[in-house]
């Protein structure tokens, strides 16, 4: 007769962990496969990774050790479960005392079936009972201690399991962002290959020759894995739009953070500008630095305060100059900034020049405010101090994402 209940199984030991993550991940690459053509082409596809992370990360479960609880009642024990030290006779059933402990835990419970890359030959028999696991001892020898013992080690054994598992889902989740991205980027180049529109998608700014190379490419932001709802995507076939090439930008961002910081190491020579005049100073370090189209100007002027690059009578990239005004004034600049961008994936930049005498304080409301925009996306890196990259959508069209770079400086009156 058997000792084991039909419920009961051996944790962290029935299914293999290999091969539930392998499905995991190509469950989430069929599902941007299978999405409309429609659909990839206009979606914003940091919104849509960050959907896809939310439906096809593996949250580890967590297993509180702290809230252990037990039972006991008394049940008939056949003689065959008793130890070989008892003597019993065959075929009958004595009374025991069983002790059933009740350990809670969050997450799917499906995962206390999963067998990690690392993990322990001698795992615990367990009962699952909603958001419970359940194990028994039968009181054999009446210790009290022998008992509380034998409880803890298979607490023990199941949170050391549980952390090896969750090292693996870990890794996993971290590794969804580069591998969803790596996918979306070859169905969005077959479908763009297949309407011809490849040739449309670059603007015609290349670094000019014999400039020294002035960025390095940053990190990949480490995201959280919040619940995100699939971003909607209204627009009806898909007309090719120009778009600044990423390392350009970052070009163009980089030569905009040195000559704000040639202005912070001479104040003397630069104190007292208005912004037109930091903005044209600007301007003769960033023209040199790259070629335009026919025109022979790459950059073009806009009113007192900004910079811009355009592209069919359209701006791909502005940078709007201002000294800091307050919280108010900032976010109406944002907002100036969003109006003038009508592509799909453009690029921006907002220079604030901070004349007050507490800089770090500026620093914080803008971290603090900039999330209070309604377009604001997302936060995607502090480059350096004063340097913020974050992601905005353009009016009307949250998947027409804008990349926004806030540069602030410090140039004290």
């Amino acid at each position: 007769m058997s000792r084991y209940r039909n419920n009961e199984f051996v944790a962290f030991s029935e299914l293999d962990g290999f091969g539930v993550i392998e499905n995991r991940k190509s469950q989430a690459a069929q599902a941007i496969k299978s999405q409309a053509d429609d659909y990839i082409l206009n979606v914003n596809k940091v919104e849509y990774i960050e959907h896809l992370i939310s439906e096809y990360s593996i949250q580890p479960l967590e297993i509180h050790s702290d809230q252990l609880s037990v039972s006991v009642e008394e049940r008939m024990i056949p003689a065959e479960w008793h130890p070989s030290s008892f003597w019993v006779d065959s075929g009958k059933s004595y009374p025991k005392d069983v002790y059933t402990f009740h350990l809670p835990f969050t997450g799917d419970a499906q995962l206390l079936k999963v067998r990690a890359s690392t993990f322990s030959m001698s795992s615990p028999r367990i009962m699952v009972a909603g958001q419970e696991i359940r194990f028994e001892i039968i009181n054999f020898n009446q210790e009290a201690d022998a008992i509380k013992r034998e409880a803890d080690h298979i607490v023990s054994q199941l949170s050391s399991q549980n952390q090896y598992l969750t090292n693996d889902l870990t890794k996993f989740n971290g590794s969804l962002e580069a591998q969803l991205s790596q996918v979306f980027d070859a169905r969005k180049a077959q479908l763009l290959k297949k309407h011809d529109v490849i040739s449309a998608l670059g603007i015609p700014v290349r670094k000019a020759a014999g400039t020294p190379s002035t960025f390095s490419v940053p990190a990949k932001r480490t995201p959280v894995i919040p619940s995100k709802p699939k971003p909607r995507v209204t627009a009806k076939g898909y007309k090719p739009e120009p778009t600044l090439d990423d390392a350009i930008y970052r070009q163009i961002l980089k030569i905009i953070h040195d000559v704000g910081k040639q202005f912070e190491r001479l104040p003397s020579t630069y104190a007292g500008k208005d912004e037109e005049h930091l903005r044209d100073h600007m301007l003769l370090i960033l023209e040199p630095n790259f070629e335009g189209s026919a025109t022979g100007e790459t950059f073009n002027k806009n009113g007192k305060t900004d910079i811009l690059l355009r592209y069919e009578n359209s701006n791909v990239f502005v940078a709007e100059l201002k000294f800091w005004h307050g919280k108010k004034a900032y976010l109406e600049t944002i907002t100036q900034l969003l109006c003038y961008l009508t592509w799909r994936d453009s690029k921006a930049a907002v220079v604030m020049f901070v004349p007050n005498k507490e800089f770090s304080t500026v620093l914080e409301t803008i971290q603090e405010a900039t999330a209070e925009h309604p377009n604001h996306l997302g936060f995607v890196k502090e480059v350096d101090e004063g340097w913020y990259q974050l992601r905005f959508h353009s009016n009307g069209d949250p998947n027409r994402g804008v990349h926004v770079a806030v540069q602030a400086f410090h140039l004290p009156r």
